[in-house]
């Protein structure tokens, strides 16, 4: 009688096993599904390979929706907005939809542990809406639900030892210059980098560098590339150093006390 008990118990753990894992999967697959159908999370660009990540350790995701139409000036004012306050872009998602719910971007946002989401989203009809009406033309229903939205990710990062955001920039060529250039002719480079935000509070703001300099040298060290200003404040870190710019076209120089490594 023991052993009948024992093989029904035995069968009845396998086929609960079973179910359970069958539930799992099921699980699995619905999590899946809905991975599928968020918009943001299928158009999303990472905007760099360093796997960005937040100085928080569970950031509470925060979404700003923005309601004026897309322009790459408005971006690119919100973009330097984020940088001055110590954000750095973790990626975006473009794409023209019907309907894509801030939650969605929300949720994504979440899912990679950003601490910013800002969404915009233009009616994409309403550009030609004045010349189909010129034209006679009737528009297409659907067309006038169409949308183009566009979600950037940003992650509060701890304070640099410097504070700024760089580009490098390259010459301008001369029409008769361009007219001679090869289609894969890279742009000579100009010297130094251009800083396009100081972020607030920073060592680089408290220096008085401004967004438009051109960075020449740190201490001893001359900046052309970004891994050459990488390498200048690491090796003057917690030291107050002298930092040589380029502004209005005029030399001058600044010292900035850096922010230790520790």
């Amino acid at each position: 009688m023991t052993v009948t008990v024992s093989k029904k118990l035995t069968k009845l753990k396998t086929n609960l096993m079973l179910l359970s894992l069958l539930s799992m999967g099921t699980l699995i697959f619905t999590q899946q599904l809905f991975a599928a159908d968020n918009p943001y999370q299928e158009n999303y660009k990472a905007q760099n390979t360093n796997q960005l990540k937040s100085a928080n350790a569970n950031p509470d995701t925060k979404i700003e929706i923005k309601n004026q139409k897309i322009t790459d000036n408005s971006i690119d004012v919100d973009n330097v907005r984020m940088l001055e306050n110590g954000y750095d872009m973790m990626g975006w998602s473009g794409f023209s939809a019907n309907e894509a719910p801030a939650d969605l971007a929300l949720d994504y946002g979440r899912a990679i542990q950003a601490d910013q989401v800002i969404l915009y989203s233009k009616h994409e009809a309403e550009k030609n809406k004045s010349a189909d009406v010129k034209s006679n033309v009737k528009s297409n229903p659907d067309e006038q639900d169409l949308h183009y939205f566009y979600a950037s990710y940003w992650a509060k990062l701890p304070m640099p030892l410097l504070g700024v955001h760089v580009v490098k920039l390259r010459k301008l060529l001369t029409n008769q210059q361009a007219a001679t250039a090869s289609a894969n002719e890279e742009l000579p480079e100009e010297p130094g980098l251009k800083v396009i935000a100081v972020i607030k509070s920073s060592p680089a703001a408290e220096a008085n560098i401004l967004r438009g300099d051109v960075l020449m040298k740190v201490g001893d060290s001359t900046v052309n590339q970004q891994a050459e200003l990488v390498a200048a404040v690491k090796r003057y870190a917690g030291q107050s150093v002298p930092v040589v710019l380029i502004r209005n076209n005029k030399e001058i120089q600044v010292t900035a006390k850096l922010n230790s490594r520790t």
